[in-house]
């Protein structure tokens, strides 16, 4: 029997319950709630043999990016291909399928087919942003949002949604103005909504707010109960406007009661979720190019990184991971780190030139930098500055990884290419390296 779902979809569900549990699951989903999992677990009691419940087990597995939920996503995606599935469903769980087996290029392609005669499915356009911008495709991001954005009303459910996501995508591509208006729109509608408190985020601190980036966030906090992890990285943000500032004290404090809060339910659900761990290992890292002592909050993030060694799956994460062995002066763990990059990196597809062109030179010269040849790490990073954008990541994320080649270059008294970085970044940052804590002095001592 067919229902349609909340955006008037037809869904292959035996109930109007049914299609509605899938509505609110997700709503959870797309507003980072903690509680999708249940919504998940509800959807699947209701109609087991509906397939798209399969086809959100299958992705929740992958948006994890730990090798060892794969198996999961495998599984769910075999199940979802055994159903009944209307043409939409099918090409679902030919994306599901791609996405488990790795062939990112055909998952894109195959949401990108979804969304061009089906532009209100939320599902399909989540999931393409969140793979487009997890492959450093920022301009395939905001072809996407613009493009379904024209075939939305205000009113429409998910329209909150889809403000935010226009908002994010606007951001990273360098438009300020639709960013910060589309995402202003968004949390007026509802000011829980995360990504989109997220985007303006973003937006604020490109822009060098870095006050009203404070006041931004300390005046939604009251919203955050009963979201997930995305919290975390929103308090990263509020973190990274204090270390502007220069209010360490204040970056400790959102460290460990905020976006690395051990005790938290989140953390103890996914105690090495890749992005949490990404914005504790940048923060410490910057933080200690200032000078502040972390004490050994490196350790626990050391621990976590040693135990993911073969998990090569979240690109990005890999410099983070080998930035907590490197300052816990764990090289021979570093050494099996870069291994098995290399391994990963021998592969003949898209993840595998990711990992060959920007994760290895990276990850080899963090390594190479602690065990003091930064001559070395500036050689090996530095053919790889182009590419590094493909890692994911926005451009506040990617920064710790140009103050870390900028650092490389001081500490080799390489002149040469501290200007280098410094002019990258100079072109792409709406700020000049002047007013940014992390270039600043290299700025003033090369005067660049």
């Amino acid at each position: 029997m067919s229902h349609r779902n909340a955006q008037g979809l037809a869904m292959s569900v035996g109930s109007a319950e049914a299609a509605q549990a899938f509505d609110a699951l997700t709503e959870a989903f797309l507003k980072y709630r903690l509680d999708a999992p249940l919504k998940l677990k509800a959807a699947l009691t209701l109609d087991p043999a509906a397939p798209m419940p399969h086809v959100m087990k299958g992705s929740f597995a992958l948006l994890a990016y730990k090798a060892a939920a794969v198996p999961a996503a495998q599984a769910a995606a075999q199940h979802a291909a055994g159903l009944a599935c209307n043409p939409r469903e099918a090409m679902h769980v030919a994306a599901l399928q791609a996405w488990a087996s790795q062939d990112m290029e055909q998952a894109l392609a195959v949401w990108e087919a979804i969304l061009a005669e089906y532009p209100h499915d939320l599902i399909a356009f989540r999931l393409h942003h969140f793979a487009a911008f997890w492959m450093g495709r920022a301009p395939a991001m905001r072809d996407m949002a613009e493009r379904a954005f024209r075939q939305w009303q205000p009113g429409m459910p998910g329209y909150g949604s889809m403000l935010a996501c226009r908002a994010f995508a606007a951001e990273e591509c360098g438009d300020y103005a639709t960013a910060e208006y589309a995402g202003r729109a968004a949390v007026g509608l509802d000011p829980a909504d995360l990504w989109a408190i997220h985007a303006v985020a973003h937006t604020l601190e490109m822009q060098g707010r870095r006050q009203e980036g404070v006041d931004w966030v300390e005046g939604l906090r009251p919203h955050f109960t009963g979201t997930n992890n995305i919290r975390h990285h929103v308090l990263w943000h509020q973190a990274m406007y204090h270390l502007e500032l220069g209010d360490h004290a204040s970056v400790l404090r959102l460290y460990d009661e905020g976006f690395r809060d051990l005790a938290s339910e989140v953390t103890l659900m996914q105690p090495d979720l890749y992005i949490d761990c990404q914005n504790a290992a940048s923060m410490l890292f910057r933080l200690g190019r200032q000078g502040v002592d972390v004490g050994e909050r490196w350790v626990e993030l050391a621990d976590k990184a040693e135990a993911r060694i073969g998990d090569t799956l979240s690109a990005f994460t890999l410099p983070h991971w080998m930035m907590a062995l490197a300052a816990t002066g764990r090289f021979a763990a570093g050494q099996r780190l870069l291994e098995s990059v290399q391994a990963a990196a021998a592969g003949n597809n898209t993840q595998s030139r990711i990992l060959r062109e920007a994760a290895l030179p990276v990850c080899a010269a963090i390594l190479r930098h602690a065990q003091g040849a930064p001559g070395e790490a500036v050689a090996l990073m530095r053919p790889a500055l182009g590419s590094m954008p493909q890692l994911g990541g926005s451009h506040a994320q990617q920064d710790v990884l140009e103050q870390f080649f900028l650092t490389a270059a001081r500490d080799a008294d390489d002149i040469a290419a501290q200007r280098l970085l410094l002019e990258r970044v100079a072109g792409r940052h709406p700020l000049p390296p002047q007013r940014r804590v992390g270039y600043a002095a290299a700025a003033h001592s090369t005067g660049h």
